[in-house]
């Protein structure tokens, strides 16, 4: 059955270490529009829960996006650490929901994986047609990844069919081990957050009279933002304010540097990013340089140009190879502070025009149509397809 010429709307499962519900990045962005197209089952990764006895799921639908379901499965604590069983736990979730009405949706699916670990469960066992590794990330490098990623990745690397990686330097990385993999860093909605420059835009209270100038940031906070950095540029704008905006995670707030400008707001939601960014004067790439932040290609670089707002980054790798015309770069702490305030006090018009050209050129859309792309192409190329059960 050639699935591709009778039904191009095919369905597609995903297996994701992120939820639904965490920071709406890049899985969120890819899925919510391919659902126009395509059925989309979003499972996540497993968590452990010490009060339950055996594994459970929850199932619902997304109001916004109907086309999407979301299925989230607990393991009991007491066999989390048993990766056999639990592999075979959640593989028994999904083709259990799969057995009732809802698996006519997704019959001879195309399998999307983010997460390497979902590799042994489900590759090959859910008659797939086509396997795919959207790798957003160099996983294996961030604090607490287990040591069996490394193994399962490399399985998932050389089973797949189609290879995305989130950057250039992760595409490089991916394609030692994958021949067909094709790198696309992120997306932007020019259209949502260039209402940062719509004057109408009411500003949180959070951040509405701050003193000026402002410089933001918002995303995930964690392992690879320079904590040293960020003290050292509260001291360095004293009389203005540094401002994070999003949830932290594996790391511990009460260890972050002390100043009375420096401002960690916490997760907010999505559609808000735009109202905190509108405060902006200059906005932030403050990673460190080290493991986590090798491979990194931050999404957050295309949403501030369509700010409209100066950007100043350390001198990561892929924003460097991208984006070195438009946003400044902070070599040293010294330097990143210093870009901090020429930007602050001389915003560079036409670095700021470029960048606005630049997100419009990149919208979440053509990314979207680039992966449909080589995906139709794979089902139309004649190798064999995966209609294997298990």
């Amino acid at each position: 059955m050639n699935l591709t010429l009778s039904n191009p709307e095919y369905p597609i499962i995903v297996h994701s270490h992120l939820g639904w519900d965490w920071v709406w990045q890049r899985p969120q962005q890819f899925l919510s529009r391919l659902s126009s197209r395509h059925p989309v089952l979003f499972v996540e990764g497993p968590l452990p829960d010490p009060n339950i006895d055996k594994a459970r799921l929850e199932i619902r639908e997304i109001a916004e996006y109907p086309a999407i379901t979301v299925l989230r499965m607990a393991m009991p604590g007491a066999r989390w650490f048993d990766g056999a069983w639990v592999d075979e736990e959640r593989r028994r979730l999904v083709k259990e929901v799969l057995s009732g009405p809802l698996g006519l949706r997704f019959k001879d699916p195309v399998q999307w994986f983010y997460d390497p670990m979902a590799v042994t469960a489900f590759a090959g066992k859910m008659g797939e047609i086509c396997i795919v590794y959207d790798c957003m990330d160099q996983l294996t490098q961030f604090r607490g990844a287990p040591p069996v990623l490394v193994e399962r990745e490399r399985e998932l690397l050389r089973i797949a069919d189609v290879v995305f990686a989130g950057g250039p330097k992760l595409g490089r990385e991916k394609q030692r081990y994958n021949p067909n993999t094709h790198a696309y860093g992120c997306g932007v909605d020019v259209r949502h957050f260039s209402r940062a420059r719509d004057a109408r835009t009411e500003l949180p209270p959070q951040v509405a009279q701050l003193p000026k100038p402002v410089y933001g940031f918002f995303g995930v906070i964690d392992e690879r933002m320079d904590y040293e950095l960020l003290d050292r540029l509260a001291a360095d704008n004293a009389d203005g304010s540094v401002v994070l905006v999003g949830p932290w995670t594996k790391v511990d707030p009460a260890e972050f540097p002390r100043k009375p400008n420096l401002h960690f707001l916490g997760g907010r939601d999505y559609d808000d990013l735009p109202r905190y960014a509108a405060a902006f004067d200059v906005c932030l790439v403050p990673f460190a340089l080290n493991e986590a932040t090798e491979y990194i290609n931050p999404t957050k670089i295309l949403e501030y140009m369509a700010t409209g707002r100066p950007v100043v980054s350390t001198p990561i790798e892929d924003v460097i190879l991208q984006f070195s015309d438009v946003v400044e770069i902070g070599s040293s702490h010294d330097e990143f502070c210093a870009c901090c305030r020429y930007a602050a006090e001389t915003p560079e018009r036409d670095k700021i025009a470029r960048g606005l050209a630049m997100a419009a050129n990149n919208t979440w859309e053509a990314v979207v149509e680039n992966l449909e792309r080589h995906i139709r192409e794979f089902l139309t190329s004649g190798r064999p397809k995966r209609l294997i059960g298990g």
